[in-house]
Protein backbone atom coordinates (compact mmCIF):
# COMPACT_ATOMS: atom_id res chain seq x y z
CA UNK A 1 0.00 0.00 0.00
CA UNK A 2 1.29 3.86 -1.56
CA UNK A 3 1.09 6.50 0.75
CA UNK A 4 -1.94 7.91 -0.70
CA UNK A 5 -3.37 4.56 -0.40
CA UNK A 6 -2.52 4.44 3.13
CA UNK A 7 -4.17 7.53 3.85
CA UNK A 8 -7.22 7.23 2.10
CA UNK A 9 -7.37 3.68 4.09
CA UNK A 10 -7.58 5.90 7.11
CA UNK A 11 -10.02 8.11 6.22
CA UNK A 12 -11.85 5.87 5.16
CA UNK A 13 -12.15 3.75 8.45
CA UNK A 14 -12.22 7.59 10.68
CA UNK A 15 -15.26 8.66 8.67
CA UNK A 16 -16.95 4.74 8.55
CA UNK A 17 -17.02 5.46 12.58
CA UNK A 18 -18.51 8.58 12.51
CA UNK A 19 -21.40 8.46 10.14
CA UNK A 20 -21.82 4.59 12.25
CA UNK A 21 -21.98 6.67 15.86
CA UNK A 22 -24.89 8.65 14.23
CA UNK A 23 -26.88 5.89 12.84
CA UNK A 24 -26.57 4.03 16.38
CA UNK A 25 -26.51 6.41 19.02
CA UNK A 26 -27.74 9.70 17.29
CA UNK A 27 -24.51 12.08 18.65
CA UNK A 28 -23.04 14.16 16.41
CA UNK A 29 -19.29 13.25 15.20
CA UNK A 30 -18.05 15.60 18.13
CA UNK A 31 -19.97 13.74 20.52
CA UNK A 32 -18.22 11.38 23.58
CA UNK A 33 -16.07 8.18 22.05
CA UNK A 34 -15.87 9.80 18.68
CA UNK A 35 -12.57 11.69 17.52
CA UNK A 36 -10.00 10.20 19.66
CA UNK A 37 -6.82 9.53 18.01
CA UNK A 38 -6.68 10.89 15.12
CA UNK A 39 -9.89 12.10 15.25
CA UNK A 40 -12.16 14.04 13.05
CA UNK A 41 -12.51 17.51 11.27
CA UNK A 42 -14.93 18.81 14.24
CA UNK A 43 -13.01 17.69 16.55
CA UNK A 44 -11.49 20.04 19.66
CA UNK A 45 -8.50 17.92 20.04
CA UNK A 46 -7.33 18.71 17.09
CA UNK A 47 -8.47 22.12 16.07
CA UNK A 48 -8.43 23.63 19.59
CA UNK A 49 -12.14 24.93 19.37
CA UNK A 50 -15.16 22.77 18.09
CA UNK A 51 -16.53 26.01 17.04
CA UNK A 52 -13.95 25.83 13.37
CA UNK A 53 -16.17 22.75 12.54
CA UNK A 54 -19.13 20.81 12.12
CA UNK A 55 -22.86 22.11 11.69
CA UNK A 56 -22.61 25.03 13.89
CA UNK A 57 -21.03 26.70 10.41
CA UNK A 58 -25.01 26.53 9.07
CA UNK A 59 -27.50 28.79 9.28
CA UNK A 60 -30.33 27.95 11.81
CA UNK A 61 -33.09 27.73 8.97
CA UNK A 62 -30.68 25.10 7.16
CA UNK A 63 -30.26 23.45 9.58
CA UNK A 64 -33.89 23.07 10.85
CA UNK A 65 -34.97 21.81 7.16
CA UNK A 66 -32.70 18.76 7.32
CA UNK A 67 -33.27 15.30 9.03
CA UNK A 68 -31.00 15.93 12.40
CA UNK A 69 -28.41 12.75 11.08
CA UNK A 70 -27.87 14.90 8.17
CA UNK A 71 -27.02 17.59 10.69
CA UNK A 72 -25.16 15.48 13.65
CA UNK A 73 -22.86 14.01 10.65
CA UNK A 74 -21.77 17.25 9.26
CA UNK A 75 -17.88 17.16 9.53
CA UNK A 76 -16.84 20.53 7.10
CA UNK A 77 -15.18 23.91 7.81
CA UNK A 78 -17.90 26.08 6.44
CA UNK A 79 -20.82 26.09 4.24
CA UNK A 80 -19.87 25.56 0.72
CA UNK A 81 -23.70 26.06 -0.51
CA UNK A 82 -23.90 29.15 0.14
CA UNK A 83 -20.23 29.77 -0.74
CA UNK A 84 -21.22 28.63 -4.39
CA UNK A 85 -24.22 31.08 -4.47
CA UNK A 86 -26.41 28.03 -6.25
CA UNK A 87 -29.10 29.08 -8.80
CA UNK A 88 -32.16 27.02 -9.45
CA UNK A 89 -31.96 24.81 -12.89
CA UNK A 90 -27.98 23.89 -12.21
CA UNK A 91 -26.43 20.76 -11.25
CA UNK A 92 -24.12 20.52 -8.80
CA UNK A 93 -21.31 17.68 -7.14
CA UNK A 94 -19.83 17.84 -3.74
CA UNK A 95 -17.25 16.03 -3.39
CA UNK A 96 -16.71 13.89 0.03
CA UNK A 97 -20.48 14.03 0.71
CA UNK A 98 -20.60 12.44 3.77
CA UNK A 99 -23.56 12.12 5.58
CA UNK A 100 -25.44 14.31 2.98
CA UNK A 101 -26.00 17.49 4.10
CA UNK A 102 -24.52 19.88 1.78
CA UNK A 103 -26.35 17.67 -1.30
CA UNK A 104 -29.31 17.98 0.20
CA UNK A 105 -29.15 21.73 0.71
CA UNK A 106 -27.85 22.10 -2.87
CA UNK A 107 -31.07 20.33 -3.94
CA UNK A 108 -33.17 22.58 -2.69
CA UNK A 109 -31.55 25.43 -3.60
CA UNK A 110 -31.28 24.26 -7.42
CA UNK A 111 -34.78 22.88 -7.23
CA UNK A 112 -37.18 20.41 -9.27
CA UNK A 113 -35.05 22.06 -12.22
CA UNK A 114 -31.97 21.00 -10.89
CA UNK A 115 -30.09 18.14 -9.21
CA UNK A 116 -27.11 17.50 -7.02
CA UNK A 117 -24.47 14.76 -6.74
CA UNK A 118 -22.72 13.70 -3.77
CA UNK A 119 -19.41 11.17 -4.03
CA UNK A 120 -17.98 9.72 -1.10
CA UNK A 121 -16.13 6.73 -0.49
CA UNK A 122 -17.10 5.21 2.24
CA UNK A 123 -19.82 2.97 2.05
CA UNK A 124 -21.27 3.48 5.60
CA UNK A 125 -21.42 7.75 5.04
CA UNK A 126 -23.44 6.54 1.47
CA UNK A 127 -25.74 4.41 3.79
CA UNK A 128 -26.60 7.58 6.00
CA UNK A 129 -26.82 10.03 3.19
CA UNK A 130 -29.38 7.94 1.17
CA UNK A 131 -31.48 7.25 4.48
CA UNK A 132 -31.34 10.70 4.86
CA UNK A 133 -32.46 11.86 1.34
CA UNK A 134 -35.31 9.26 1.75
CA UNK A 135 -36.21 11.05 5.18
CA UNK A 136 -35.96 14.59 3.74
CA UNK A 137 -38.53 13.83 0.40
CA UNK A 138 -35.30 14.82 -1.78
CA UNK A 139 -36.05 13.57 -5.44
CA UNK A 140 -33.45 15.34 -7.48
CA UNK A 141 -29.92 13.93 -5.56
CA UNK A 142 -28.14 10.80 -6.30
CA UNK A 143 -25.38 9.75 -4.45
CA UNK A 144 -22.13 7.47 -5.81
CA UNK A 145 -19.80 5.42 -4.72
CA UNK A 146 -15.84 6.57 -5.35
CA UNK A 147 -13.10 8.77 -5.08
CA UNK A 148 -12.68 12.36 -5.75
CA UNK A 149 -9.23 11.68 -7.05
CA UNK A 150 -11.26 9.76 -9.76
CA UNK A 151 -15.29 11.07 -9.97
CA UNK A 152 -17.58 8.42 -11.58
CA UNK A 153 -19.16 11.74 -13.91
CA UNK A 154 -18.70 12.32 -17.41
CA UNK A 155 -17.00 15.17 -18.33
CA UNK A 156 -18.86 18.62 -18.30
CA UNK A 157 -21.93 16.75 -16.14
CA UNK A 158 -22.12 20.06 -13.63
CA UNK A 159 -22.69 23.35 -13.50
CA UNK A 160 -20.76 23.84 -9.75
CA UNK A 161 -18.33 21.69 -8.24
CA UNK A 162 -18.36 21.91 -4.39
CA UNK A 163 -16.90 20.11 -1.15
CA UNK A 164 -16.30 20.77 2.34
CA UNK A 165 -13.04 19.99 4.45
CA UNK A 166 -11.95 16.94 2.13
CA UNK A 167 -9.71 17.65 -0.75
CA UNK A 168 -7.03 18.38 2.09
CA UNK A 169 -7.68 14.88 3.32
CA UNK A 170 -6.57 13.88 -0.28
CA UNK A 171 -3.22 12.18 -1.11
CA UNK A 172 -3.31 13.10 -4.95
CA UNK A 173 -4.75 16.83 -4.62
CA UNK A 174 -3.59 17.87 -8.31
CA UNK A 175 -5.87 14.77 -9.70
CA UNK A 176 -8.56 16.21 -7.54
CA UNK A 177 -8.29 19.63 -8.62
CA UNK A 178 -8.14 17.74 -12.27
CA UNK A 179 -11.11 15.87 -12.20
CA UNK A 180 -13.25 19.69 -10.83
CA UNK A 181 -12.21 20.43 -13.87
CA UNK A 182 -12.80 18.03 -15.83
CA UNK A 183 -16.76 17.43 -14.93
CA UNK A 184 -17.67 21.31 -15.51
CA UNK A 185 -19.25 22.63 -18.50
CA UNK A 186 -17.48 25.37 -19.71
CA UNK A 187 -17.58 28.55 -17.50
CA UNK A 188 -18.69 26.07 -14.36
CA UNK A 189 -17.26 27.19 -11.30
CA UNK A 190 -15.74 25.53 -7.58
CA UNK A 191 -17.14 26.94 -4.62
CA UNK A 192 -15.43 25.30 -1.78
CA UNK A 193 -14.73 25.00 2.04
CA UNK A 194 -11.49 24.15 3.57
CA UNK A 195 -8.22 24.68 5.59
CA UNK A 196 -5.33 26.40 4.27
CA UNK A 197 -2.53 27.54 5.67
CA UNK A 198 -0.92 30.36 5.79
CA UNK A 199 2.13 30.35 3.06
CA UNK A 200 5.32 30.65 5.53
CA UNK A 201 4.34 27.20 7.02
CA UNK A 202 6.02 24.03 6.30
CA UNK A 203 4.40 20.99 5.52
CA UNK A 204 6.04 19.56 9.32
CA UNK A 205 4.89 22.76 10.80
CA UNK A 206 1.45 21.75 9.30
CA UNK A 207 1.53 18.22 10.91
CA UNK A 208 2.40 19.22 14.14
CA UNK A 209 -1.06 21.45 14.54
CA UNK A 210 -2.97 18.56 13.56
CA UNK A 211 -3.40 15.10 11.72
CA UNK A 212 -3.93 14.09 8.20
CA UNK A 213 -7.56 12.51 8.31
CA UNK A 214 -8.22 15.77 10.61
CA UNK A 215 -8.22 18.18 7.79
CA UNK A 216 -5.23 19.92 8.97
CA UNK A 217 -1.37 18.24 8.46
CA UNK A 218 -2.64 17.78 4.59
CA UNK A 219 -4.21 21.21 4.00
CA UNK A 220 -2.20 23.57 1.13
CA UNK A 221 -0.87 26.88 1.59
CA UNK A 222 -2.62 29.78 -0.06
CA UNK A 223 -0.74 29.70 -2.51
CA UNK A 224 -0.04 26.38 -2.98
CA UNK A 225 -4.09 25.99 -3.35
CA UNK A 226 -3.74 28.75 -6.16
CA UNK A 227 -1.14 27.71 -7.73
CA UNK A 228 -2.78 24.11 -8.38
CA UNK A 229 -6.04 25.91 -9.57
CA UNK A 230 -4.07 27.12 -12.03
CA UNK A 231 -2.00 24.35 -13.28
CA UNK A 232 -5.37 22.56 -13.20
CA UNK A 233 -6.91 25.37 -15.97
CA UNK A 234 -9.05 27.15 -13.66
CA UNK A 235 -8.83 31.23 -13.72
CA UNK A 236 -10.18 33.85 -11.38
CA UNK A 237 -9.40 31.21 -8.33
CA UNK A 238 -9.16 32.84 -5.26
CA UNK A 239 -8.68 31.79 -1.65
CA UNK A 240 -10.16 33.81 1.00
CA UNK A 241 -9.64 33.28 4.97
CA UNK A 242 -12.79 33.26 7.21
CA UNK A 243 -11.93 31.65 10.52
CA UNK A 244 -8.57 29.99 12.46
CA UNK A 245 -9.19 26.36 12.58
CA UNK A 246 -5.45 25.89 14.03
CA UNK A 247 -2.25 28.46 14.77
CA UNK A 248 -1.65 30.14 11.18
CA UNK A 249 -4.23 27.89 9.63
CA UNK A 250 -7.89 28.66 8.51
CA UNK A 251 -10.96 27.51 7.37
CA UNK A 252 -11.05 29.18 3.97
CA UNK A 253 -13.42 30.13 0.68
CA UNK A 254 -11.75 29.12 -2.27
CA UNK A 255 -13.61 29.85 -5.74
CA UNK A 256 -12.32 29.49 -8.98
CA UNK A 257 -13.91 29.27 -12.79
CA UNK A 258 -13.49 26.90 -15.68
CA UNK A 259 -12.84 29.30 -18.84
CA UNK A 260 -15.97 29.85 -20.75
CA UNK A 261 -14.22 27.99 -24.06
CA UNK A 262 -17.59 26.87 -25.67
CA UNK A 263 -20.68 28.57 -26.58
CA UNK A 264 -23.00 26.57 -25.17
CA UNK A 265 -23.96 23.80 -21.92
CA UNK A 266 -24.26 20.27 -22.93
CA UNK A 267 -27.42 19.43 -24.14
CA UNK A 268 -30.67 18.52 -22.21
CA UNK A 269 -31.03 14.99 -23.40
CA UNK A 270 -27.49 14.47 -21.61
CA UNK A 271 -28.72 15.85 -18.45
CA UNK A 272 -31.04 12.99 -18.61
CA UNK A 273 -28.27 10.49 -19.43
CA UNK A 274 -26.59 11.86 -15.94
CA UNK A 275 -29.70 11.44 -13.64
Amino acid sequence: MNGTDDLRERVRVRYAAAATQVRATGAGCCGAGCGTGDGGCCTAEVTGTEESFGARLYGERDRAALPESAVLASLGCGNPVAVADLHPGERVLDLGSGGGIDVLLSARRVGPEGFAYGVDMTEEMLGLARANAAEAGATNVEFLAGTIEDVPLPDGAVDVVISNCVVNLSGDKPAVLAEMFRVLVPGGRVGISDVVAEDHLTPAQRAERGSDVGCIAGALSRAEYLDGLRAAGFVDAEVTFTHEAAPQMHGAIVRARKPLTADSPIEDSTKEQLR
